[in-house]
């Protein structure tokens, strides 16, 4: 397929996940649904998916990741399509619209197959497009397999639109066969539960490619990697309101569709390769901030209660007082900076042992420039330096003469241990 044609190709895709999601939420409006707002922001958020995968494959058209996000996107988009219009036609204004049932049906398949999709052919293919190896073919014919058995349990389940949108519990499926809806059930909850564990498959799989990587492409799942501990962390803040009872309203359309939107936008950078090698940058930062902002927030509360029971104790209808907040407050604002340079240290002595490494020899640099007269002296210390924190090859000092208007290259050479990673 040439260049030219794949552009056309992929952005058709967009201006058609834009048609299927006004004709969604005209459909919508005419439901009167009461989750207007949260089918809305599916639609948003799909577009961003649209968007990304769209680039993708304009930009990089022999890598079939690209190509994954478009189809993955459309079959979500089509499915809330297919479930508004089945909707309409049953529930809404029963027999205006022909084949309401199979539309309906078509939504209840199709819904979960985009987001499974994307969740692992991405990772398994990341970021050439290619397997890892060809070990990794059965898992592939896995995916493919698991996914047509669960098709087909939906297509025969009698009632597969209960757990799909409780608008169609009343619908029956006109292909399902009767009787057997806990059969159908149960075989599900087991198609579901191996589909998860080759999620986590394709994790390992990511995993294996970053042991073997090298320059570029480990650096390009760095940001799959950052993008993957991202979403794992929304999947247990997820589980957590879930067991907590929290309400979570509107953010529980967001909630759902993050972990698989923070993968999508980090592997279209590594992809595309914008920006490639400030991964590392981001993640130190995370790392910095995050401990940071978990310390901090343990500190306030901790100081709120301990300063409210004191206040409680000591003139009980005071507890409420804002002083207690103020002065927490002002405990925090003067804890940030220390705390946050300590965490830097400890992170980057952890984590970043050479960068660590080479602060302290330019620290131990510039107090030695501040006491040393001698010029050889500091001629040998700077090789050094250069030596130790840049892993040159070969290092060579030219300096200028006071009594000479020309350059010479001095004698004062070093050639230190080849490292593999510094020229």
């Amino acid at each position: 397929m040439s260049t030219r044609i794949s552009f056309w190709l992929a952005w058709f895709a967009w201006v058609l996940y834009l048609v299927i999601t006004l004709l969604t939420e005209l459909l919508t409006l005419k439901n009167a649904s009461a989750e207007l707002l949260s089918d809305s922001f599916n639609a948003l958020v799909l577009l961003v998916f649209i968007t990304v995968g769209a680039f993708i494959a304009s930009r990089r058209p022999e890598n079939p990741i690209g190509w994954i996000i478009c189809i993955g996107t459309l079959i979500w988009a089509l499915s809330f399509l297919a479930l508004e219009y089945g909707i309409y036609g049953l529930i809404t204004a029963p027999g205006s619209l022909p084949g309401g049932a199979l539309v309906s049906l078509f939504g209840a398949v199709a819904r979960g197959i985009g987001w499974y999709l994307i969740m692992t052919f991405l990772l398994l293919l990341f970021p050439n497009g290619h397997l890892p190896s060809s070990r990794w073919r059965p898992l592939a014919w896995l995916i493919a397999g698991l996914l047509a058995a669960y098709m087909i349990t939906l297509l025969l389940d009698p009632n597969p639109f209960i757990n799909v949108d409780t608008r169609l519990a009343p619908v029956r499926n006109p292909l399902g066969i009767a009787g057997a809806s806990d059969l159908f059930d149960q075989f599900n909850s087991l198609i579901l539960l191996v589909l998860l564990a080759t999620v986590v498959a394709c994790i390992a799989s990511v995993i294996v490619r970053f042991r073997r990587a090298r320059g570029d492409e480990r650096q390009q799942l760095k940001w799959l990697a950052y993008g993957t501990l991202l979403s794992l962390l929304i999947v247990v803040a997820i589980v957590v309101s879930m067991f907590a009872n929290v309400e979570t309203g509107p953010l529980s359309s967001l909630l759902f569709y993050l972990p698989v939107l923070s993968i999508t936008i980090s592997a279209s950078i590594a992809i595309l390769r914008y920006r490639l090698y400030t991964i590392d940058i981001l993640i130190n930062r995370t790392l910095v901030y995050g401990a940071l902002t978990a310390l901090l927030a343990l500190i306030y509360f901790g100081l709120v209660f301990i300063l409210q029971s004191l206040v409680r104790a000591l003139g009980g209808q005071f507890s409420q007082t804002p002083l207690v907040i103020v002065g927490s407050t002002l405990v925090i604002a003067a804890l940030f900076q220390p705390l946050r340079r300590r965490i830097q240290q400890v992170i980057d002595r952890r984590f970043y042992r050479r960068k660590y490494d080479a602060t302290k020899t330019v620290q131990a640099f510039s107090a030695t420039l501040r006491s040393e007269v001698d010029l050889s002296q500091l001629r040998e210390h700077l090789i050094t330096v250069v030596q130790e924190t840049m892993q040159p090859t070969q290092v060579s000092l030219w300096l200028r003469p006071p009594e000479h208007g020309g350059n010479e290259h001095t004698p004062w050479r070093a050639t230190p241990p080849v490292s593999s990673e510094g020229r």
